[in-house]
Formats: C-alpha cells, sequence, structure tokens
C-alpha cells in the first residue's frame, strides 16, 4: 500500500531511555556457551550493553517522564496537544488503553484524541501514518506519537539469541501541520501468514499465561526460555528482511522520484549490526550512511529504533539543519514500512536518561 502527504513535518523528537544498563559480559554469565564464542558473536552482532527498565517501570512512566519534560522546558504546550498516538507492544493493562493512562496523567484536555496501536519494528512509520491521517481533521493541528516498549520483561535471560538485544525505550515524535507543502511518500505492507517468526506464544487470549507457560525450557544450542518469553526465528527474520525491504526501497524513491544518492541517511529499524550492514551492501549504500550503533550502546527498542537513531546520531545535524533521510521498519507481524521527508530544522532532537525520581503518580 503507498501513502502520499503534504503539509505535514516534524516539529522534534526526543528519546528517554531507563538509566539501568547491562553489559554484554554481565550477560556472558547466565550462558551456557563458550566464551570465546560469546565474544565472537558480540563483534559480529554489535553487542556491548543495553538499557533495561527495572520490573516496576511501565510504558506510561517513561512516556510521561518524556512529555512533562518537553513541556517543562517550552516545546510542548498541554492544552496545544489535540492527540496522542502510542505505539507500543507492552502496555500496561490488557485495558484500558495505556494512551489514556497518559493522558490522564499528565491532566490533558478531554477532547485529545487518545489512540493505542500494536505494532513493534515498524511502529515508527505506523504512528507518523496515523498521525499524518489524523492531521486532515480540522480540529486536529498537533499530533505526539510514542514509541515505547518495555519488552526485556519478556525476554529469557538464559536466551544468548535475544537477550543481549533487548533493549528498552520511549520516543517522543511531535508532528504538526506545515505550510511548506513538501509532498511525502510512504509504503507498507504485511504478511501475517509468516507471524509466527517473532512473536511471544503466552499471554494472550489463544495462550493464557500459566504456571506452565512460565517453566523455563531447553530449545536447543543452550538457549532457555518460557512460552511467555519472546521467541524469534534469526533465519527466517534475516532472509526476510534481505529480500524484502530492498525492493521496498527502490519502489519509494522510484515513487518519489529520487535515487539513492538523493538521501542524506537511510535511518532503518537496527535489529543488530550484521543484518543492518549485509542489507546496506545488498543495497550498495556506504554504511555511514545507514547507522547500525544503536544496539551497541541501547539495545533493540523495536519500534523506538528508529527515532532513537534520529536523536543518538543526528541529533546536532537536525537541531540546525534540514536532511532527506529515507525511514524503513521491518519485523514483527510480520511488517514492512518505509518513508522519504525531509526533517528539520527541530525544536528538540535529544536523547535523555529517565529515573525513577521523575515519576508522578
Amino acid at each position: 500500500m503507498k501513502f502520499t502527504f503534504r503539509g505535514k513535518r516534524v516539529a522534534g523528537m526526543l528519546t528517554v531511555l531507563p538509566s539501568n544498563e547491562r553489559t554484554f559480559l554481565e550477560d556472558m554469565k547466565a550462558f551456557d556457551f563458550p566464551e570465546a564464542k560469546s565474544m565472537k558473536l558480540k563483534t559480529v552482532m554489535g553487542f556491548d550493553r543495553h538499557r533495561l527498565a527495572t520490573p516496576e517501570t511501565c510504558v506510561s512512566d517513561l512516556s510521561v517522564f518524556g512529555i512533562r519534560y518537553l513541556i517543562d522546558r517550552g516545546v510542548l504546550q498541554a492544552e496545544s496537544i489535540d492527540a496522542l498516538v502510542l505505539v507500543t507492544q507492552s502496555p500496561d493493562y490488557l485495558m484500558p488503553a495505556t494512551s489514556n493512562i497518559i493522558q490522564g496523567r499528565l491532566g490533558l484536555k478531554n477532547d485529545v484524541f487518545c489512540l493505542d496501536i500494536n505494532q513493534g519494528c515498524a511502529g515508527f512509520l505506523v504512528g507518523l501514518m496515523q498521525a499524518f491521517l489524523l492531521l486532515e481533521q480540522e480540529s486536529i493541528r498537533q499530533v505526539v506519537v510514542i514509541n515505547a516498549d518495555v519488552l526485556s520483561h519478556r525476554v529469557s535471560p538464559k536466551d544468548k539469541n535475544s537477550y543481549p538485544l533487548a533493549g528498552d525505550a520511549a520516543c517522543i515524535t511531535i508532528v504538526e501541520r506545515s505550510a511548506d507543502g513538501e509532498m511525502i511518500h510512504a509504503n507498507l505492507k504485511m504478511d501475517g501468514s509468516r507471524h509466527e517468526a517473532l512473536m511471544i506464544p503466552a499471554g494472550g487470549f489463544r495462550l493464557p499465561s500459566t504456571v506452565e507457560t512460565a517453566e523455563l525450557r531447553d530449545v536447543g544450542d543452550n538457549n532457555w526460555r518460557a512460552l511467555d518469553h519472546l521467541t524469534m526465528n534469526g533465519t527466517a527474520v534475516f532472509n526476510f528482511v534481505q529480500t524484502e525491504v530492498p525492493p521496498m526501497i527502490e519502489s519509494l524513491l522510484r515513487d518519489a522520484g529520487l535515487s539513492s544518492g538523493d538521501i542524506d541517511y537511510f535511518m532503518f529499524h537496527q535489529p543488530n549490526r550484521f543484518m543492518l550492514e549485509k542489507l546496506a551492501d545488498r543495497m550498495g549504500i556506504a554504511h555511514e550512511r545507514m547507522p547500525n550503533n544503536v544496539v551497541e550502546h541501547f539495545g533493540n527498542g523495536s519500534g523506538a529504533t528508529i527515532p532513537t537513531n534520529v536523536t543518538f546520531n543526528l541529533g546536532a545535524q537536525l537541531r540546525d539543519q534540514s536532511l532527506r533521510l529515507c525511514f524503513a521498519g521491518f519485523g514483527v507481524g510480520l511488517t514492512w514500512a518505509s518513508m522519504v521527508m525531509n526533517v528539520g530544522p527541530l525544536a528538540v532532537c535529544d536523547t535523555i536518561d529517565y529515573t525513577s525520581e521523575g515519576v508522578a503518580a
């Protein structure tokens, strides 16, 4: 499915990261795996450290902290927020919607449009598309898109293929109308027939969590996890990305009348360094134009990796200038999406730490 938007812009971006940091060397202690092989895995995949939310920290905590930070600094005005779009796969509760909880904790006006979207790796683009569509309404002039997850709570510490990747984060993106009229191109595809490649089997109504689903089991190659934990078919996901993403980007650029040389940076979802380097090579893009260091520093924050990529790697540039960026997200669903647009100058493009002292009742 193809989309075009006009008269919309990203006005600011903020990434909120838990201050709790864990290193790969600490993770290795839980793995029944030779140290030499673990260190090779570290080098190839880009593991080093990751940010993990404490057990009591939820998506609403990170989100409220970030939005209050922006309000306190005058970047956002509470009364000007017309819609909250939260993209998450780890809501505070099954019901009510976590976006309603965020609206209530912030004391926003009652006619704010609140929406939760269950999406992951492509969630930043899905959230932007929803925000752009909402801005077509006369009564909506500013949308706050939140990409937030605390999925580390559902990853087994004894699963060396997944746990070193796990990262938690919340990213706040301010989306507004724009008078410049520049065209934004986007596309989106889904294939639910391959949903088992990346999923948490238990915890929903299909398979409720029980004592049995919480039991750790040897799943091979010295990895232990329960049905309550995230499970990933790494080979299937890798092949999916290498096969589906390049033609998606080719189609996007063709529709926009651009070539890869017209793009300043390709800011893609970051599953790990290895996958992105192979993807860049397949697409003929220099590695420095497709940054791959988010997992190395913070872990894979699902839908938050693209905005984290932007604030961490391009923050200084985007506060002062405009860049043409190509975004792409791909993974759980299976879902893959991309977008090309000019971004900047931004009122804020920062990365900050979350501390529990910032949580309010």
